[in-house]
C-alpha cells in the first residue's frame, strides 16, 4: 500500500491530498512501529555467547537441563508502600536527637575539668589577694543548666564580688551617662565618714565608682601572668591556655576528647540585683551589666514543674537550631527563653504532645518582635534585648523566621 500510494501521481484537483498523504502516513508509520518485528535469525557467534544470551528452543527430543538453561522463576513484585510524611513534631524530635543532642560523657567530662580548674584558681586567688573578699568561684551556662548546647565546648565561671552595702549603693543605667536600664553603677558611698581605704575593693574605684574594668584588668594580668598554668594543666592532664588578645577572661583547655573554653565573670549580687563585670565597649568604664540568666532558668523550670510543660524542650530545640543556622546565630538563648516566658503568660498548653503548636507560636511572637524592633525583657519591660542588633541583622532574621512559620523545615535543612 506504501509503495502503490509513493508511486501513484498525486491528485492534483484534490486540495486535501497533501494533507491526507501525510496523515495517512503518520498513522501509516504508527502501525509499522505498532507491529512486533520477527524474531532475528540466530548467527553463529551467538552459539558461542554464555548463559547470558537468550537460550535457543531445544530441538524435538532433545532433554532439557533445567540445571543450566532454565531460569529459577523471579519473586512476585512486592509494590513498596509509600513513605509515610512525619509530622512537624516528629521532625522536630529527630533533628534535635540526631543533631543537637550533646553527649552526658561530654558534659561529665568537661564539667569535670573546669570544676577542677575551679578549685585550682580559688586558692591562687585567695593565697594572691587574702585581703578581696571573693565569694566562692561557681560554674554557669546552658550547657549544665539544660536549655540548649551544641556542643560541651564552652561554659562561664562566675566569681562572686562581696560587697559591703553599708558603703556600696546601686545607680540605674537609666540616671547613668549611657541611658541604658540594663546597666548599672556601683556607687561608693559616706566617703566623708569611711573614707577611701575602709573598702577593700576602693582600689578599683574610678570617679566614685566601682570600676568593671579596672577590676577586669587586674584579673586579666594576673590570668596572664602570674598562674602556673602549664603546671596545673599537667596535674590534671590537660594544656590550659589564657586568651592573652581578649578583653574577656578567657581560658581555652585542651583535652584528649576535648576543648572547652571558660570565661570568667566576676559578679556583684546586690538588692536582688545580678551585675556582671561585663561593659559595653567604648570609654564609659564603670558599668555592670545585669544578668537575668539564673532567673531565667529559675522561671522556666519552675513553670515546667507546674505543669509538666516542655518549656525547656522547647528551648532546646530553638536554640539548637539558632545557634547552627547562619541567620539566626545572633539570636541569644536569653532572648529566646524571653519569648517563651511571654508567650507563658497566654498560652497555657505546654504539654509534650503540643511541642510543635508551641515551637510556631515561638516563631510567629519573634516575628512580631523583630518587626518592631523590640524584645521587652521578661523582668524589666524598660529593657530591650534586641537593642544590640544591627537594623540589617533584624531584617534578615525576621524574613527568614517569617518563611519559616508556613515551612518549619527551612529551619530543619543540613548547612
Amino acid at each position: 500500500q506504501l509503495i502503490d500510494r509513493a508511486t501513484s501521481p498525486r491528485d492534483e484537483g484534490d486540495p486535501k491530498a497533501e494533507q491526507k498523504t501525510l496523515e495517512e502516513s503518520w498513522q501509516d508509520l504508527a502501525l509499522i512501529k505498532a507491529t512486533p518485528k520477527p524474531p532475528k535469525k540466530q548467527r553463529r557467534e551467538d552459539l558461542s555467547e554464555p548463559l547470558l544470551s537468550p537460550a535457543r528452543p531445544p530441538a524435538p527430543g532433545e532433554a532439557r537441563d533445567h540445571s543450566v538453561c532454565s531460569a529459577p522463576p523471579e519473586p512476585p513484585r512486592v509494590e513498596p508502600s509509600p513513605p509515610r510524611c512525619l509530622t512537624l513534631q516528629e521532625k522536630l524530635l529527630s533533628h534535635y536527637s540526631s543533631r543537637l543532642v550533646v553527649p552526658e560523657a561530654q558534659v561529665s567530662l568537661a564539667s569535670q575539668l573546669a570544676r577542677s580548674i575551679c578549685s585550682q584558681l580559688q586558692s591562687f586567688l585567695r593565697s594572691k589577694c587574702p585581703e578581696l573578699p571573693f565569694g566562692s568561684l561557681f560554674l554557669s551556662g546552658p550547657l549544665l543548666d539544660g536549655l540548649g548546647s551544641l556542643r560541651a565546648d564552652h561554659l562561664h565561671l562566675m566569681l562572686p564580688v562581696v560587697l559591703d552595702t553599708a558603703l556600696w549603693s546601686l545607680i540605674p543605667g537609666e540616671d547613668t551617662v549611657v541611658r541604658n536600664p540594663q546597666y548599672w553603677m556601683i556607687k561608693r558611698t559616706d566617703l566623708e565618714y569611711f573614707p577611701r581605704g575602709c573598702s577593700p575593693w576602693d582600689r578599683f574605684i574610678v570617679s566614685w565608682y566601682l570600676s568593671s574594668n579596672a577590676l577586669n584588668e587586674t584579673l586579666h594580668k594576673m590570668l596572664v601572668a602570674s598562674i602556673n598554668w602549664p603546671a596545673i594543666g599537667s596535674l590534671l592532664g590537660i594544656v590550659i591556655h589564657p586568651v592573652v588578645a581578649s578583653p574577656e577572661l578567657k581560658l581555652e583547655v585542651k583535652h584528649d576528647q576535648l576543648e572547652l573554653s571558660i570565661t570568667l565573670f566576676p559578679v556583684v549580687e546586690m538588692e536582688d540585683k545580678v551585675l556582671l563585670a561585663a561593659p559595653p565597649e567604648g570609654l564609659v568604664e564603670n558599668l555592670w551589666l545585669e544578668s537575668f540568666y539564673q532567673a531565667e532558668v529559675s522561671k522556666v523550670k519552675e513553670l515546667d514543674a507546674g505543669d509538666s510543660g516542655a518549656r525547656q524542650h522547647c528551648l532546646r530545640i530553638l536554640n539548637g537550631i539558632c545557634k547552627s543556622h547562619p541567620t539566626l546565630h545572633k539570636l541569644s538563648g536569653s532572648s529566646l527563653t524571653h519569648v517563651v516566658l511571654h508567650l507563658s503568660a497566654t498560652s497555657l498548653d505546654w504539654a509534650e504532645e503540643s511541642l510543635a503548636d508551641r515551637f510556631l507560636q515561638v516563631l510567629e511572637e519573634l516575628v512580631g518582635y523583630l518587626e518592631k524592633g523590640v524584645l521587652p525583657s521578661y523582668f524589666n519591660h524598660k529593657i530591650n534585648l534586641f537593642c544590640e542588633l544591627l537594623e540589617e541583622e533584624i531584617d534578615e532574621m525576621g524574613f527568614m523566621l517569617y518563611r519559616a512559620v508556613s515551612e518549619p523545615e527551612l529551619l530543619l535543612k543540613e548547612e
